[in-house]
């Protein structure tokens, strides 16, 4: 198990051997909800127990045939407030003054792949901000349906919450245990 580093206020940089998934950090490019890199680097990481669960929800899907791939994990709060400030959609996004798990680093945005690293097909892309996306919606094919089951199954059998306006988002249970962090005090140097 990787150890959470003393330099980055005790995040587990979700990387190489020790966590086999994808990585595709959104935010770190132009194909995000701005239109622009938000992140200057494509860095993922989350909180120790956080880490602790993804390893989890690895070896589930392993059994499965299948990889998760990251989207985003945690986000600075610097981060958080360019997202809120280009949609201040508070059924989407967290309001920056309250905090959103991804800045406690106890969130992770992630989908499946199958054994050629396709996504499966959840009936929109990440950041799809439309009715479309929230877990319960039934104006999906059965297909779409499936594969969205599959990943609620891996992730909340591996210890995750869900938010039910985003079928992407996983989250610690009472994230709000954990403090908000800007990049300068995770030491993460993604802003």
């Amino acid at each position: 198990m990787t150890a959470p580093s003393p330099h980055n206020a005790g995040l587990v940089e979700i990387a190489g051997p020790d966590y086999p998934v994808l990585i595709d950090m959104r935010y770190a490019g132009a194909d995000n909800i701005t239109g622009r890199p938000i992140y200057q680097r494509p860095a993922c990481f989350l909180n120790a127990e956080a880490a602790e669960l993804l390893r989890r929800a690895v070896q589930l899907a392993a059994q499965m045939e299948l990889r998760l791939k990251v989207f985003d994990a945690f986000r600075p709060t610097e981060a958080a407030w360019a997202l809120w400030n280009h949609n201040p959609d508070p059924n989407f996004l967290a309001d920056p003054r309250k905090g959103s798990p991804h800045s406690r680093g106890a969130a992770v945005d992630v989908t499946l792949v199958d054994a050629d690293g396709r996504e499966l097909d959840m009936g929109t892309d990440f950041d799809a901000f439309t009715p479309l996306a929230f877990h319960g919606n039934l104006d999906i094919t059965p297909a779409q349906q499936k594969n969205r089951a599959l990943l609620l199954g891996v992730m909340t059998a591996a210890g995750w919450d869900f938010y039910r306006n985003e079928w992407w988002h996983y989250q610690l249970f009472q994230p709000r245990r954990y403090p908000l962090l800007s990049d300068a005090a995770a030491g993460t140097s993604m802003m």
